[in-house]
């Protein structure tokens, strides 16, 4: 595979997971996802990428709708990692010890000293916030959220009761300090045996409960909290050194983690504690994922700096998960909700973490082919966040003749339609699909899509279940008498979804579009398509036009000259290639004459525009995560008072509207000498008319 060709594959899949583990939902362990990040950095270093222009990839939590966010006054940056896989300047595998020793000498070498003392520090597995404290009294908590801002969850972390909102014996000054918020194997297990749903794992239960806007209850989950740096301080005297540190915050009625450091001026001593202390996991309380080695005088801190990832002052070191060898006996594909086929490993039973295990995720075809899996090998198992197993790597030495490539399915294994490929993943479009059917339902049925009263996913399991409907117009057929013979219905209820039903009717084209979850079809593009189409009968014959490869079609939305727009914003002709294409499906034109049989409106809804001066004609592009709106909420303003929304940055834009990690379209905004502003100067120019 070319390098290129490969970076941006690796660039797909970061992002992909980046996602996943924000959701909640992580899909590979954090050891394959640190992995995929090497392999990205030695791939960029090697075709020169300019670091300016690379992802700056990590986990964590970043914002959630409905808490303030606010900007930490020092970042809250990821550590640097030693990695099993990382590989020196001439492509040989670097060992752990190897790349510990050599940022060890980087440091003396850059401070000029012949002897650095360093604590090593366990790294408790939860979630990072930040504690500012005014004359001794807790003032404001903060997630770490992107590193750059995060949320405010002061009323959580007060509710909680495991954070001191009293400092003993600190009358004066600001101080802000750092720390983990964690839950406790005990108190996690306990709480756990309480809900009818158990939560996956103590982190992501833990982000998820910080992260409820009610905090009531949270006092009784048993989720602690310990200190472990100060960010900064202003008239607070404080320790010099990172042990004095810890051992003043116990004296302030802090939790920490005293007895479990570990003080030397050496590296390999400090490498030897970590690699003991692994031995220690099963026995502690909360799980720990690995270590941090930093340099214990903190007045260094400032002479070494940092890059806008990590600092020079620390780095981690990661444990090894548990990986068990078995036999790869055969591959399935399963078909998820969106129709993304996933390759699945069935396997020689193997006790891996707690469990026997007989199948297991391959992520994704790319990731096959990567690691070039085939039937018959032996392969490593590993559990993501010790829930899900994953094939990790291929014990290549153990290889047998005969060992078979597996071959990617041209048809969905469920309904025979040809799959289609879009970037890292292979898709079945047929949203007819009996593994897609639920979830579309679910998904066309919501708030933000046909937002049908009444129609919750309970509702929708019991009507594809037992009254066996299959399509979005089925909904529309479903009669009072048949819903209240449902489960928990009765006739009330039953009246109350059919009037759901027919008002949902008359929602309009674009609400049809983001409810057929069309991929690259979320509710901005579904608005622009029906506004420019005006109707579905006109939008499916351009479809036609544009797949039979209709050069004026394929000019109009995506014109060859990149200087050039096309009818509608932000439309790339990649994407075109995947939005009209699946438009034009047979399975999709029967979807839209099943929904104009049962007489939902395929027509656009003419937006209520009340102009506003200082937007109306105007052009914004929109970048980054802003303060307190999602961007969708951003363009409807904008159009609603006239103006326009494109996706890219052009001479034509009059605004660009930026929030926290905007990436490459500021920087092109800065050099057409476009006007950016922020959230706030947005709302002053929508409140201006």
């Amino acid at each position: 595979m070319g390098g290129r060709k490969e970076l941006e594959q690796l660039t797909e899949e970061i992002r992909y997971h980046e996602a996943a583990y924000r959701a909640g939902k992580p899909e590979i362990p954090d050891s394959a996802f640190d992995d995929l990040v090497d392999r990205y950095e030695q791939l960029a270093d090697a075709l020169g990428i300019d670091p300016s222009e690379r992802l700056d990839a990590q986990l964590g939590q970043e914002h959630t709708a409905g808490f303030e966010t606010v900007e930490h006054r020092v970042p809250m940056l990821s550590l640097e990692k030693l990695s099993p896989n990382r590989r020196d300047s001439s492509g040989e595998p670097m060992p752990i010890e190897d790349q510990l020793d050599a940022w060890f000498r980087r440091r003396k070498k850059e401070l000029e000293i012949d002897e650095l003392e360093l604590i090593v520090e366990p790294k408790v597995d939860g979630i990072s916030v930040s504690l500012l404290y005014a004359r001794g009294k807790l003032q404001r908590a903060v997630t770490r959220g992107n590193g750059r801002s995060g949320d405010v969850i002061t009323k959580q972390v007060r509710r909680l009761g495991t954070v001191p909102v009293n400092l003993d014996g600190m009358a004066k000054g600001e101080i802000e300090i750092r720390g983990e918020i964690y839950w406790p194997l005990s108190e996690f297990a306990r709480f756990n045996a309480t809900l009818d749903k158990p939560l996956i794992n103590p982190r992501n239960g833990c982000a998820g409960m910080m992260k409820r806007k009610d905090p009531k209850g949270l006092e009784e989950t048993g989720i602690r909290s310990f200190f472990y740096q100060i960010a900064w301080e202003e008239g607070v005297a404080v320790p010099r050194t990172q042990g004095e540190t810890l051992r003043w915050f116990a004296d302030l009625g802090a939790e920490v983690y005293v007895s479990e450091v570990f003080e030397t001026t050496s590296a390999e001593a400090a490498l030897e504690y970590c690699e003991k202390y692994q031995s220690r996991r099963e026995k502690l309380d909360y799980d720990i994922d690995g270590m941090v080695i930093k340099i214990d005088d903190l007045s260094l801190y400032s002479h070494l700096g940092s890059t806008g990832h990590h600092p020079f002052w620390g780095i981690a070191y990661k444990f090894p998960p548990e990986r068990k060898p078995t036999k790869l006996l055969g591959i399935e594909v399963s078909v998820g909700k969106s129709g993304k086929l996933t390759p699945i490993a069935i396997l020689e039973p193997v006790f891996v973490s707690g469990t026997t295990v007989s199948r297991a995720s391959l992520h994704n075809f790319v990731e096959l082919e990567r690691k070039d899996v085939r039937i018959g090998d032996t392969v490593l198992i590993e559990k993501a966040g010790e829930i899900i197993p994953q094939v990790v790597e291929v014990d290549k030495s153990q290889r047998k003749r005969g060992a078979r490539r597996f071959v990617p399915p041209d048809a969905c294994p469920t309904c025979g339609t040809e799959v289609v490929s879009e970037e890292i993943f292979i898709y079945c479009p047929n949203p007819a699909c009996p593994d897609q059917v639920r979830e579309r339902l679910r998904h066309f049925a919501s708030r933000n899509a046909m937002d049908i009263d009444g129609m919750g996913a309970v509702l929708v399991d019991q009507v594809v279940d037992k009254l066996g409907v299959r399509a979005p117009d089925g909904l529309f057929r479903l009669e009072a008498d048949q819903l209240a013979s449902l489960e928990r219905m009765g006739q009330k209820s039953a009246e109350r979804v059919k009037a759901g039903l027919e008002a949902a009717k008359g929602r309009g084209l674009s609400r049809v579009l983001t409810g057929l979850a069309i991929r690259h079809v979320g509710e901005t593009m579904a608005e622009d398509l029906a506004g420019y189409f005006k109707t579905a009968e006109a939008l499916l014959e351009f479809a036609g036009r544009y797949v039979a490869d209709d050069d004026e079609a394929i000019e109009m939305v995506a014109p060859a000259r990149s200087t050039e727009r096309g009818a509608i914003e932000g439309l790339a002709r990649k994407t075109a290639d995947s939005i009209f294409h699946e438009l034009n499906s047979g399975a999709v034109r029967d979807v839209f004459s099943g929904l104009a049989d049962v007489g939902v409106d395929l027509t656009a809804k003419a937006a209520t525009v009340k102009t506003v001066d200082a937007v109306a004609g105007k052009t914004f592009v929109l970048t980054g995560t802003l303060p307190t709106m999602k961007r969708t909420e951003a363009a409807q303003k904008i159009k609603a008072a006239g103006g326009k929304v494109s996706g890219s940055v052009s001479k034509k834009t009059d605004y660009v509207v930026a929030g926290d990690e905007p990436g490459s379209k500021l920087d092109k905004a800065n050099a057409l000498g476009i006007e950016v502003i922020d959230e706030d100067a947005l709302i002053a120019l929508l409140g201006a008319g």
